[in-house]
Formats: structure tokens, sequence, C-alpha cells
């Protein structure tokens, strides 16, 4: 998502970049390029009017036209607009004294809501909260099954009623099975809806006056652009929202909502899916995605992924292995693995500042697979093999490249690969966290100057390696 509204602001600054000193009439035309790329990300029109006048007066009042690097002085005024447009967002639950925190999704047909449930569920756990799931959408079919299921996969309680379909008791009884059994937070799924139909919103309105629940939640598809905007806006009519929800944030949409709702609501955008695994809902930072959008990367956010994959003992552990540059491939390929935790390789380098625009720039083609050939590689070896690369000889390495389905090449490519970033481990095993972000960024940065990353050969067959007894047998045959 925002990837053409990054390609287009990247393109603005450059242009300004390329014309020395500017005039009035420079900015004014930068802007005319800004207003029209967020028209084309769906930004609504009232939003963009004002975000344009805005950076313009700025951008005349701090002078930009007489610095030396005027395009260096637009980016920090548009991140800080963008900031205001989309936030003051505390993305946190405020959980209340006296448990549990109720918590009601409303949300439209189809925009994800009962998953949402769950990952909601998700997060609530993995922060120390023991949640409860309600089950009061009793209008579409097989949505308590879903919510069960979901429960299941979480070890999650799940109340529900299949006797009637009074979803106001539901969740009446809900909440009160949860101060029995000292739960710390109730989600209760209510039904999906039309913003247009007016029995359902009735419904949701009761729900709200019965419970009266803590954090009422506005779960919106981020694909639908400005119908979004536009169904919280009824929504927040009739109830009165402590924030929104984006679904299928990891999309390939325009993402112009995501930048109009806060405005055209004034409710926050408090969390975003990034994919379909319980696991991807992320907290939202206003900062965070304006860093994206301007292709600045979001390298707070990777670090964070990053420590809440790893274990902290097994991070000490390779911490002393990588002091004495002992780091093994097992320990490489598993690690690589819970880093990336279910992403793409191409989502995480994004992250990494100056990467994201970089890869946009050269058209970077990022194969997917790779990191399973990889896999294919280091499970084809022995154990003295993983844990020492060096030993690997002519016929061992033929040997794993018919075991993996690649080439030779390719694993001595690897090897080589696996060796070089041991020995940078090692040299960053004693650098604070800081310096190690800024290492980490400056070599990313030159491993990918050329365009694109080291890849692997397309997986060939291997070659027909003949055995012994059929080269005596060949040597017979010339000899007669």
């Amino acid at each position: 998502m925002f990837d053409a509204l990054s390609d287009r602001f990247s393109d603005v600054f450059r242009k300004l970049r390329g014309r020395g000193r500017i005039t009035e009439e420079n900015i004014s035309e930068a802007m005319r390029d800004v207003r029209t790329a967020m028209l084309e990300a769906d930004v609504h029109l009232d939003v963009v009017k004002q975000f344009c006048a805005e950076v313009q007066q700025k951008a005349i009042g701090a002078e930009v036209i007489k610095t030396l690097h005027p395009e260096q002085v637009m980016v920090k005024i548009v991140h800080d607009e963008l900031v205001g447009l989309m936030g003051p967002v505390d993305s946190r639950i405020p959980w209340v004294a006296n448990a549990p925190t109720v918590i009601l999704m409303a949300g439209l047909q189809g925009s994800g809501k009962t998953t949402t449930c769950g990952k909601l569920a998700k997060y609530c756990m993995d922060r120390g909260k023991k949640p409860l799931l309600v089950a009061a959408d009793l209008k579409r079919p097989a949505a308590i099954d879903q919510l069960e299921v979901l429960g299941q996969q979480l070890g999650v309680a799940v109340h529900a009623e299949r006797d009637h379909q009074n979803p106001v008791k539901v969740c009446r009884n809900g909440v009160s099975l949860a101060q029995r059994q000292l739960k710390d937070v109730v989600i209760l799924d209510t039904a999906g809806r039309l913003a247009i139909d007016e029995e359902l919103m009735q419904e949701v309105a009761n729900v709200a006056q019965a419970v009266s629940p803590h954090q009422i939640y506005l779960v919106l598809d981020a694909m639908t652009g400005q119908d979004a905007v536009n169904t919280a806006k009824s929504f927040n009519e009739r109830l009165e929202l402590d924030g929104v929800i984006f679904t299928k944030f990891d999309s390939d949409t325009r993402g112009g909502a995501v930048l109009s709702v806060k405005n055209v609501t004034g409710k926050p955008v408090k969390f975003i899916g990034v994919g379909e695994k319980l696991d991807r809902l992320e907290e939202f930072h206003a900062e965070r995605m304006a860093g994206r959008i301007l292709g600045m990367g979001d390298i707070v956010s990777l670090v964070e992924h990053a420590q809440q994959q790893v274990d902290v003992e097994e991070a000490a552990r390779l911490e002393a292995k990588m002091k004495k540059g002992q780091l093994s491939l097992d320990d490489f390929i598993g690690q690589m693995e819970k880093v990336m935790g279910g992403r793409s390789l191409k989502d995480m380098l994004k992250m990494i500042p100056g990467v994201g625009s970089m890869m946009r720039q050269t058209e970077m083609e990022i194969d997917e697979g790779e990191i399973k050939r990889m896999k294919a590689i280091v499970q084809s070896m022995t154990p003295a093999e993983r844990a020492n690369p060096k030993i690997l000889d002519a016929s061992r390495r033929r040997r794993i490249a018919r075991g993996s389905g690649t080439d030779p090449e390719d694993v001595s490519g690897l090897c080589k690969q696996f060796l070089q970033a041991r020995e940078m481990m090692k040299h960053m095993a004693g650098m604070s966290m800081m310096d190690r972000m800024k290492f980490g960024s400056q070599m990313a940065n030159l491993s990918m100057a050329g365009g694109k990353l080291p890849q692997f050969k397309s997986a060939s067959k291997p070659k027909y390696q003949p055995s012994k007894k059929d080269k005596r047998r060949d040597r017979k045959r010339k000899s007669r």
C-alpha cells in the first residue's frame, strides 16, 4: 500500500532537488503534483485541499526558497503534515481497573471483522490478558462457527448462544460470564451490516446501550477507498467510536482512506491488519506510517517485530556465538525464519531506511523463493557441514546440490555469503543497538546499489553423474 503515492512524492522532491535555488512558483508547481498524487490515491478532496494549503504556507514561511537544500526542508514539512493528518494516535487499549474491559467490534459485511476479533484476542494475550470472545453475530450463517474455530486456534474461550436471535442478551450474558471467570477482556463480535441498514444499525446501538462498552472499534476494509470514510462517518453518528481498525492493509490498493478518516470523522486509526494470520495485527503509529509513505522506512517497527519473534535467552546464546564467530548455518536459517515471522522478504526490506525507495527506482526484483532454496540447501547438509561450511569441497557441493535441486554454484554462493555475514556479525557483536541499525542500513544500501539482490539460479535438474561402475563399463567399451 502507498507505493504509488510514495513514487509520486519521490518525483516531486527529485524535481526540487534538480532545480538548485527555487522560487514560490516552483513550490506551487510541486503542490499541484502533490495534489494530483493524493487525489489519485483516493484521499478525500477536502483533506487534500487543506493539506496542500498548509504545506505551501509553511514552506513559504520557512523560507524554503532561500535554503541550499530545499528538498530536505520540504520533506520535513510534508512529513510533519502527514503526521498531523493521521495523528496523534494512542494505539494502546486503555485497560480498566475493574476488569473486564469490554470492546465492541462493529463493521460492514465482508470487512474482516470476525477475523479481526481473533487477531485482537491474540494481541491481548501477548500482553498478558485473558480474553473472552462473544459471538453476537446472529445474522450471518456460520459466523458463530468461524469465531469458535478462531477461539480453538488461540486457546481462547468463546461464548455463544444458538437457541435465540437476541444479540443484546448474548452480549449481556457474555460480560457476566467474563466477570465470573475473572477474564480481563471481553470482545463482542456484532453482526456485519450495511451503513444504510437502519434495522441492523439500531441493533448495534442497542447492544452498546445495554453493555456500555469501554471501547468501540469500527473495522473497515482498506480496499474500499472513500466508501470506508463515508461508512466511518455514518457509524460515528450512531455510535461514539473510539477508533478505527483497517484490514487488508497489505493489499495493492491506494490507501487514501487511511489518510482521510481521522480528518473527516475525528476518530484515529488504532490498528492495521497486515496479513491473514492471527498475529498480523499491528498498532498504528502516524510517525512511522508517514516515514513509510515518504520512503524513509520504518526501522522502529522492524526492530520491535524482531524482538517479539526472538526469545531473550536464545538471543543471548546467539550473541555469545556471534562474538566468537561460531554462528552455524542452522542458527542463520532458524533466526531468519523467526525474524521474518510470516512476512515477505519484500515487506521486510521496505522497512529499512532508503531501501524501499531504491527498490522502486531500480525496479528491483525480489525472488521470494530464495529463502526456500537456501533452506533446502542447508537441510541437504550434514550437521558437521552446517556447523563449518569451510569443509565443503567439490564432491560435497555436488552432493548437496543434487539433494536440494540446485546447482553446485548456488551452494558455493550461499556458503560464501554466509561466511561473509558471519564475519560482519562478529564485527557488529560489540556495537550498541543504534550503531548496529546504522551499520545495517549502510550495508543494505551498499549491497543493493547494483539494483537487485544476489539471486540463485533457477532450480535446475541435477546433472547426471556417472558412477564408478558406469565409468569402468565405458572404459571397457572403448578399449574394444
